[in-house]
This record gives structure tokens, C-alpha cells and sequence, in this order.
């Protein structure tokens, strides 16, 4: 018998904090029949944002990649709230966009996702293998270093 998403999450020693509230006017996720689509996730850790700044300036790669983990551990508390906390719920990880701050000549934006991949497939195992997209961004709000997105199926 497989593991649950809350025994891999214990296992892990994470805790999912509280889903934020949006800090404009959108909603923090939307949900259209079996696909859950939740909103830009920012590195949100205790409250506050985790890690600002710009991969190849002055963030390293090493931080990058745990802002991506922040951004995924806030995106599993947005599918929490969404699937009124039953993340079992999740059918699959169909896909998360990456963002991430870059400084000119940064060109490992994939590398940096990756933090937020090999976690969700750790969490999620098999069902939280996905595609993908890892962009160079000139900026992200609050001068955040990442900000993930995703798409879910759900049943």
C-alpha cells in the first residue's frame, strides 16, 4: 500500500501553512469541471515572502531552488483549501509554470524549478510527475525570486 500525501508531508517534516489570500483582484485558484488551476504561488514562508532578489545577481541557485519549494508547498495549501482538505483528491499534477527573477546572463531557470519538481513528485509520487515550463522573468511581483503556477486534475 502506497503512502498518503499526508504521511509523504509528515515524512517530509512539512507543514502546510494556511492557503494566503490574493493580494489583488483574482482568485487563488479556479475550478472548471475535473481541473484545478491554481494562481501564481510567490515564496511565502511564516507569513512573509521567503526569498527576493534575482538568480545570477544575488540570489544563488541553492535559494532559487528552495523559493521554488516554497512556492510548491503554497501551492499544495491552495489545493487544500480548494478540495476543502482532502488532498487526496488530486488525480494528477498536469502542469506547473515556473517564473523565476534573472539577472542578464542567468540561463538555469530549469535548474531552479526543479526545487519545486522533485519536490511535488516526492509529496505526490507517481500522480505528481507533470509538464512543465521554466521562464527567465526580468521582474515578479514584491520582487519575489520564483512564482510557480499549476494545473490539476481532480476528482
Amino acid at each position: 500500500m502506497s503512502q498518503s500525501i499526508a504521511e509523504r508531508l509528515a515524512n517530509l517534516g512539512i507543514t502546510l501553512p494556511d492557503a494566503a489570500a490574493p493580494a489583488a483582484n483574482y482568485v487563488p485558484y479556479s475550478t472548471v469541471g475535473n481541473v484545478l488551476y491554481i494562481s501564481g504561488q510567490l515564496p511565502m514562508d511564516g507569513g512573509k515572502l521567503g526569498i527576493t532578489g534575482h538568480l545570477g545577481r544575488d540570489v544563488s541557485i541553492e535559494d532559487g531552488q528552495r523559493a521554488a519549494q516554497l512556492c510548491a508547498i503554497n501551492i499544495l495549501s491552495q489545493a487544500r483549501a480548494a478540495l476543502a482538505g482532502d488532498l487526496e483528491r488530486i488525480q494528477k499534477l498536469v502542469k506547473i509554470q515556473g517564473f523565476v527573477a534573472s539577472a542578464d546572463g542567468f540561463f538555469e531557470q530549469h535548474i531552479v524549478i526543479n526545487g519545486a519538481s522533485d519536490l511535488l513528485v516526492s509529496i505526490l509520487g507517481e500522480r505528481g510527475k507533470h509538464a512543465r515550463a521554466a521562464v527567465g522573468m526580468a521582474a515578479l511581483p514584491m520582487n519575489a525570486a520564483v512564482e510557480i503556477d499549476a494545473v490539476l486534475e481532480i476528482r
